[in-house]
C-alpha cells in the first residue's frame, strides 16, 4: 500500500507541474488597419410598379428593368457585373384594419445588384438608370476589386502589433518572452453599410464621394514565458 500511495503522489506532482507550465503564458490581441482608396462600387437598384392587375404590374416592371439593363450595357457595365437580386409580386390591400378588406392592386418589384468598376462614371451611371425607370435604390457600397494586398498588409500589421504588445507586457512583468504557442485570426475586414433611400426620376448627375476604405485585421497570439 505504501508503494501505491507513493506512486500516486509522484503522478499528482507531475500533473501539477504540467498545469503550471501551461499557465506560464502571455496572451495578447493585435489589430492592424490600412487605408485604401476604393476602385469599385456595388449598387442595389431596381424598379417597383403598381397596377390593378398582377400581370400589368409585372409587365410595367419588366419593361422598365429591360430599359435599365440596356442603359447599363451602353454605359460600359459588363453583363457579368449585373445580377437579379430580388423579384417579387405583392398584393395591395384596401384596408389592413377592416374585416372586409380586399385586394385593390398589385406591386411588382425587380431589384438588381450592379458592380461599377469605373468610379469616375458612377454618378453618370446612376443618373442614366434613374432616367430610364429605376425608382428603387437600396444601397451603395465601395470596395476593392483585388482586396488581397490590403488584407495581407492589415494582417501583417496586426501580427506586428500583437508581438509588440507581448514584448511590452513581458518587460513590464520582468520576465522573458518565449516562443509563440498559438496564433489565430478574426475576420475584421471593414465593409461599408448600405443606406436605403428613394430615387427621383428627375435626378441630375448624382455627386458621389468615395473617400477611403479601412481594411482591418485582428489576431490573437499566445506566447510562452521563457525560463
Amino acid at each position: 500500500m505504501r508503494y501505491v500511495l507513493r506512486a500516486l503522489l509522484i503522478v499528482g506532482l507531475a500533473a501539477g507541474a504540467a498545469w503550471a507550465d501551461e499557465d506560464e503564458i502571455i496572451t495578447v490581441t493585435g489589430v492592424g488597419t490600412v487605408e485604401m482608396v476604393p476602385d469599385m462600387a456595388t449598387l442595389s437598384l431596381g424598379v417597383t410598379e403598381q397596377a390593378e392587375r398582377a400581370a400589368d404590374a409585372m409587365t410595367a416592371t419588366s419593361g422598365a428593368v429591360a430599359a435599365v439593363l440596356d442603359r447599363l450595357e451602353q454605359a460600359g457595365i459588363s453583363p457579368l457585373d449585373v445580377q437579379t437580386d430580388q423579384l417579387s409580386l405583392q398584393p395591395v390591400w384596401s384596408d389592413y384594419n377592416s374585416d372586409s378588406r380586399r385586394i385593390t392592386g398589385f406591386t411588382a418589384t425587380n431589384m438588381l445588384t450592379v458592380r461599377v468598376r469605373d468610379l469616375d462614371g458612377l454618378g453618370r451611371v446612376l443618373d442614366l438608370v434613374i432616367s430610364d425607370g429605376a425608382n428603387r435604390f437600396n444601397g451603395l457600397s465601395f470596395g476593392l476589386q483585388d482586396p488581397k494586398p490590403a488584407q495581407d498588409a492589415a494582417r501583417a500589421a496586426a501580427v506586428a502589433d500583437a508581438m509588440d504588445r507581448a514584448r511590452q507586457l513581458a518587460e513590464a512583468a520582468g520576465v522573458a518572452l518565449g516562443d509563440i504557442r498559438s496564433i489565430s485570426e478574426h475576420d475584421g475586414v471593414a465593409r461599408p453599410q448600405m443606406m436605403e433611400m428613394a430615387l427621383s426620376r428627375a435626378a441630375a448627375d448624382v455627386p458621389i464621394a468615395q473617400g477611403e476604405l479601412s481594411i482591418s485585421a485582428q489576431v490573437n497570439m499566445v506566447f510562452d514565458i521563457a525560463d
